[in-house]
């Protein structure tokens, strides 16, 4: 029974799919094909090694025995027992391996899984759960490593290339000692293929949906366990319903189990009774035969033998068909991600290093895609139409934006909430691509740099940094990981936190919690800083950088900037307009365009959106 045989069928995804789902296995498979032609002789060996035992005992019954022969009984045995430990031996080291190549095929996959994942456009993860996520990562490359882990699971390749050599030589062993008797041992045959075709018709389906229930509450129970989602819990006092939510979701899971597992079993309890039955018919069969004078009792006894070691690899090769399906759903849901187009593309001959800091749009537009648009549509199961969650898809970000920022001039962007302000920010960090126009820096378009030399080039601080569960040292070298401590600590002082670190009792080796939750808002703020001036990067994008520093902090932070970012070109997104002052010029955005250009001053004596945001926030000052 071949792979392709076990992955076809009517089982919900369709021959097609199956065989297309195959291909891709293969792909990971290749780089081990020696190896495997050394397992596949190991396997071969062992199997033959294994026929033999019935064979020494049929001459033991017929020969040693009725001629009272000593010799021969204990050379017979002394054979039978080397051959026991030949097999027995060769299945250890083929087994060895078979798991060597497995768990490497699984290595490879679970690591081109994660790259890839890392590499999928930002508005990947902003419509897909975290959990949902990392059930593709762990529970689906597990479940999917069952089919190349030698012989630990029914139904991996290392098993089914075991118990289909098993089965050949055995059948055709039994055919030489008597085909009468091996046609009516395999009598049966067509009523556990029936069986085994009937179940794995439903079993995949099951399957899938089983995968999606486990996606389904990992997800749920991540976004309820970071520290974020446990304070909402708490908060808002919402144990009892996030209770019954996971006891839903877990019943759902349930139901499901139930279902599989009796599937399972039924073809089991049809297996076991047809291999009994299949040895009853040896026995009757062979029987009539020795009455008849046609066969020694020696010969049925190793027919029967031979009958029972035919039927442990039907029943391991039935219950392979289940598994075979299970796993390739798993597969089909990781390839699934692994084929999701990754949005931003690296050319092939792209400029690894960014000579200048002056960055120019000509006629910049952006809209972002329906979230239906390239995304994996499985991750998005919890959303009925995924398209209606983005209705303004086809609204614009950015109209026809024209911009000239000088290398090392600090240009601000302000403009009221949805005027598109992060947007043009990410569109100069590259984690979107314009729609139309163009965006150079350096008088290169940006989409002609490879990603990790813009990276290296463009330096951003979000309103809400990010922080890895890490030291406050490891995660300001996640920024330069060659950095020394007094490059640290000089970031740290011009950053206005190095004082805070060290007050703290493992100073530069606090953990900073999930997320950095450890420290206030003020305070992640000023590391994320850090974190940017220790990257020293050409051009720095603020995107409300110092939105949650209080009036004090701030005034020592924007000195410290004002040092850092001299020589640089920087843009800078600014809720508080009294930080953009000394900006060299002033972009005032309003549904997506430019609606005014200038400085601080010039601006204010303008009838305007910038003079208006500006007496809001003069008044909102005043106010006790």
């Amino acid at each position: 029974m071949s792979l392709n045989r076990l992955a076809t069928g009517d089982d919900g995804g369709g021959p097609e799919n199956g065989r297309a789902t195959l291909r891709q296995v293969i792909r990971f498979v290749r780089p081990y094909q020696w190896r495997l032609a050394a397992y596949a002789a190991l396997l071969a060996a062992s199997s033959i090694a294994g026929i033999v035992p019935p064979l020494i005992f049929k001459a033991l019954l017929d020969n040693a025995i009725p001629h009272r022969n000593v010799v021969l009984l204990n050379l017979l045995i002394g054979l039978a027992v080397v051959c026991y430990l030949a097999s027995s031996g060769l299945q250890l080291l083929g087994g060895y391996l078979g798991t060597l190549i497995g768990t490497g095929i699984i290595r490879d996959l679970r690591q081109v899984l994660f790259d890839h994942i890392q590499r999928l456009p930002l508005r990947f993860f902003v419509h897909t759960k975290t959990g949902a996520i990392q059930s593709r990562l762990y529970t689906d490359v597990l479940n999917a490593q069952q089919m190349f882990t030698g012989h630990l699971y029914t139904g991996s390749v290392g098993s089914i290339a075991a118990d289909v050599l098993l089965l050949a030589f055995t059948l055709t062993a039994m055919f030489v000692l008597s085909w009468q008797v091996t046609l009516a041992a395999l009598v049966l045959i067509p009523l556990l293929l029936v069986a085994t075709r009937w179940v794995g018709a439903r079993m995949r389906s099951m399957v899938r949906e089983q995968m999606d229930l486990y996606g389904n509450m990992s997800g749920f129970a991540a976004e309820r366990f970071n520290v974020g989602g446990a304070l909402l819990v708490k908060l808002f006092g919402g144990f009892d319903r996030e209770s019954q939510g996971f006891a839903d979701r877990t019943g759902a899971l349930r139901r499901n189990n139930i279902g599989v597992n009796m599937l399972s079993l039924l073809v089991g309890t049809i297996v076991a009774l047809v291999g009994l039955l299949g040895v009853a018919a040896v026995y009757w069969s062979g029987s009539h035969l020795i009455l008849s004078g046609s066969l020694t009792i020696g010969t049925v006894v190793a027919l029967a033998a031979y009958a029972q070691r035919a039927y442990g690899p039907l029943m391991d090769l039935a219950s392979a068909r289940m598994n075979v399906h299970s796993a390739l759903v798993s597969f089909e849901r990781v390839f699934e991600v692994v084929d999701a187009p990754t949005g931003i593309a690296e050319r092939p001959d792209a400029t690894p290093h960014v000579a200048r800091g002056d960055i120019t749009l000509e006629r910049v537009s952006f809209r972002h895609e329906p979230a239906s648009a390239g995304l994996v549509p499985s991750l998005m199961a919890a959303v009925p139409n995924p398209a209606a969650t983005d209705p303004d898809h086809d609204e614009w970000a950015l109209r026809d934006v024209s911009l000239q920022l000088p290398a090392g001039t600090m240009t601000a962007v302000v403009g009221p909430s949805g005027a598109g302000k992060t947007t043009l920010c990410m569109l100069v960090a590259r984690l979107y691509d314009v729609t139309h126009g163009s965006l150079t820096i350096g008088g290169v378009d940006i989409r002609d740099y490879t990603l990790a030399g813009l990276s290296e080039a463009v330096g951003v601080v979000t309103q809400d940094a990010h922080f890895f569960h890490e030291s406050v040292r490891d995660n300001l070298l996640y920024a330069k990981p060659t950095a020394s401590q007094s490059e640290i600590v000089a970031a740290c002082k011009a950053a206005r936190i190095h004082d805070l670190i060290t007050d703290m009792p493992d100073g530069y080796d606090t953990i900073v919690g999930e997320g950095g939750h450890r420290f206030s808002g003020g305070e992640k703020q000023r590391l994320a800083i850090a974190r940017m001036l220790l990257r020293n990067p050409r051009i720095v994008v603020l995107d409300e950088a110092t939105a949650h520093l209080d009036s004090r902090t701030e005034q020592s932070v924007q000195q410290a900037l004002q040092a850092a970012l001299a020589g640089r070109t920087s843009l800078v997104i600014a809720h508080r307009l009294s930080t953009i002052q000394r900006a060299h010029q002033i972009i005032v955005l309003d549904r997506g365009r430019v609606v005014d250009t200038g400085t601080h001053d010039t601006l204010l004596q303008r009838d305007g959106i910038y003079r208006e945001l500006h007496a809001r926030q003069a008044i909102a000052t005043s106010s006790p």
